[in-house]
C-alpha cells in the first residue's frame, strides 16, 4: 500500500498528486470503499477543475470553499452529520487522516490534502449512481457537475474536460495503480 502523507503539497503535478495523495488515500479507505481507477481519475479531475490545476486553496471571490477540492464547510459538516456519523468504520479511517485528533477539520480541508481527498471520496460515495467508466472523460465531467458542483454551481462540464486535456492530456499520460497491495 502506498504511504500516507498528512499535509499539503505545493504546486503538484497531476501525476504527483495522484501518486502521493489520491491513490494512498483510496487504498487507506479500501476496506470501507473499494479502490477503483475510476474513483482515482474522478478525484484527480475534481481537484484539477476545482483548484484550476492546483492553483487555488481558497475559493476565488471570497467564498467558503477551501482546499484543492474546494469543499465548503457546510458540505463537510453534512457529510459528517448525515453519513459518517452512521458509518463508524469509515469515520475512523477518515479521522485517522487528520494531522492530530484535535485538529480543526475545516482547516484540515485546506491544509491537509489527504483528509480533503478522503472527504471528497466520501462525498462521491454518498451518490447512489455508480461512478462513470474510467475511460469516459465526458461522463466523468457530467458526474462531477451533477454530484459535486451540483446543478446550482457555477462550474460547467466542458471546463472540466478542457482543464483535464490541458493539464493531463490523453489516457496514456498518467500511471495508475491497478489495485492496492
Amino acid at each position: 500500500m502506498p504511504d500516507l502523507f498528512k499535509g499539503s503539497i505545493q504546486n503538484p503535478t497531476p501525476q504527483s498528486y495522484l501518486t502521493k495523495i489520491i491513490e494512498p488515500v483510496l487504498c487507506h479507505l479500501a476496506t470501507e470503499i473499494p479502490y477503483s481507477k475510476s474513483a482515482a481519475r474522478l478525484l484527480l479531475g475534481t481537484s484539477i477543475k476545482e483548484s484550476l490545476n492546483f492553483k487555488y486553496r481558497k475559493q476565488v471571490g471570497g467564498g467558503p470553499a477551501v482546499g484543492y477540492f474546494q469543499m465548503e464547510p457546510a458540505t463537510h459538516d453534512d457529510i459528517w452529520n448525515n453519513y459518517l456519523k452512521f458509518k463508524s468504520d469509515l469515520a475512523k479511517k477518515v479521522t485517522a487522516l487528520l494531522t492530530s485528533p484535535e485538529a480543526n477539520k475545516h482547516s484540515e480541508l485546506e491544509h491537509n490534502d489527504s483528509y480533503a481527498a478522503a472527504m471528497a471520496r466520501v462525498h462521491y460515495r454518498r451518490v447512489p449512481t455508480a461512478l462513470p467508466r474510467f475511460d469516459d472523460l465526458s461522463l466523468m465531467a457530467a458526474y462531477w457537475k451533477q454530484y459535486y458542483n451540483t446543478p446550482l454551481g457555477k462550474g460547467v462540464a466542458h471546463e472540466y474536460v478542457t482543464l483535464w486535456n490541458t493539464y493531463v492530456g490523453g489516457k496514456g499520460r498518467l500511471t495508475y495503480l491497478n489495485q492496492c497491495s
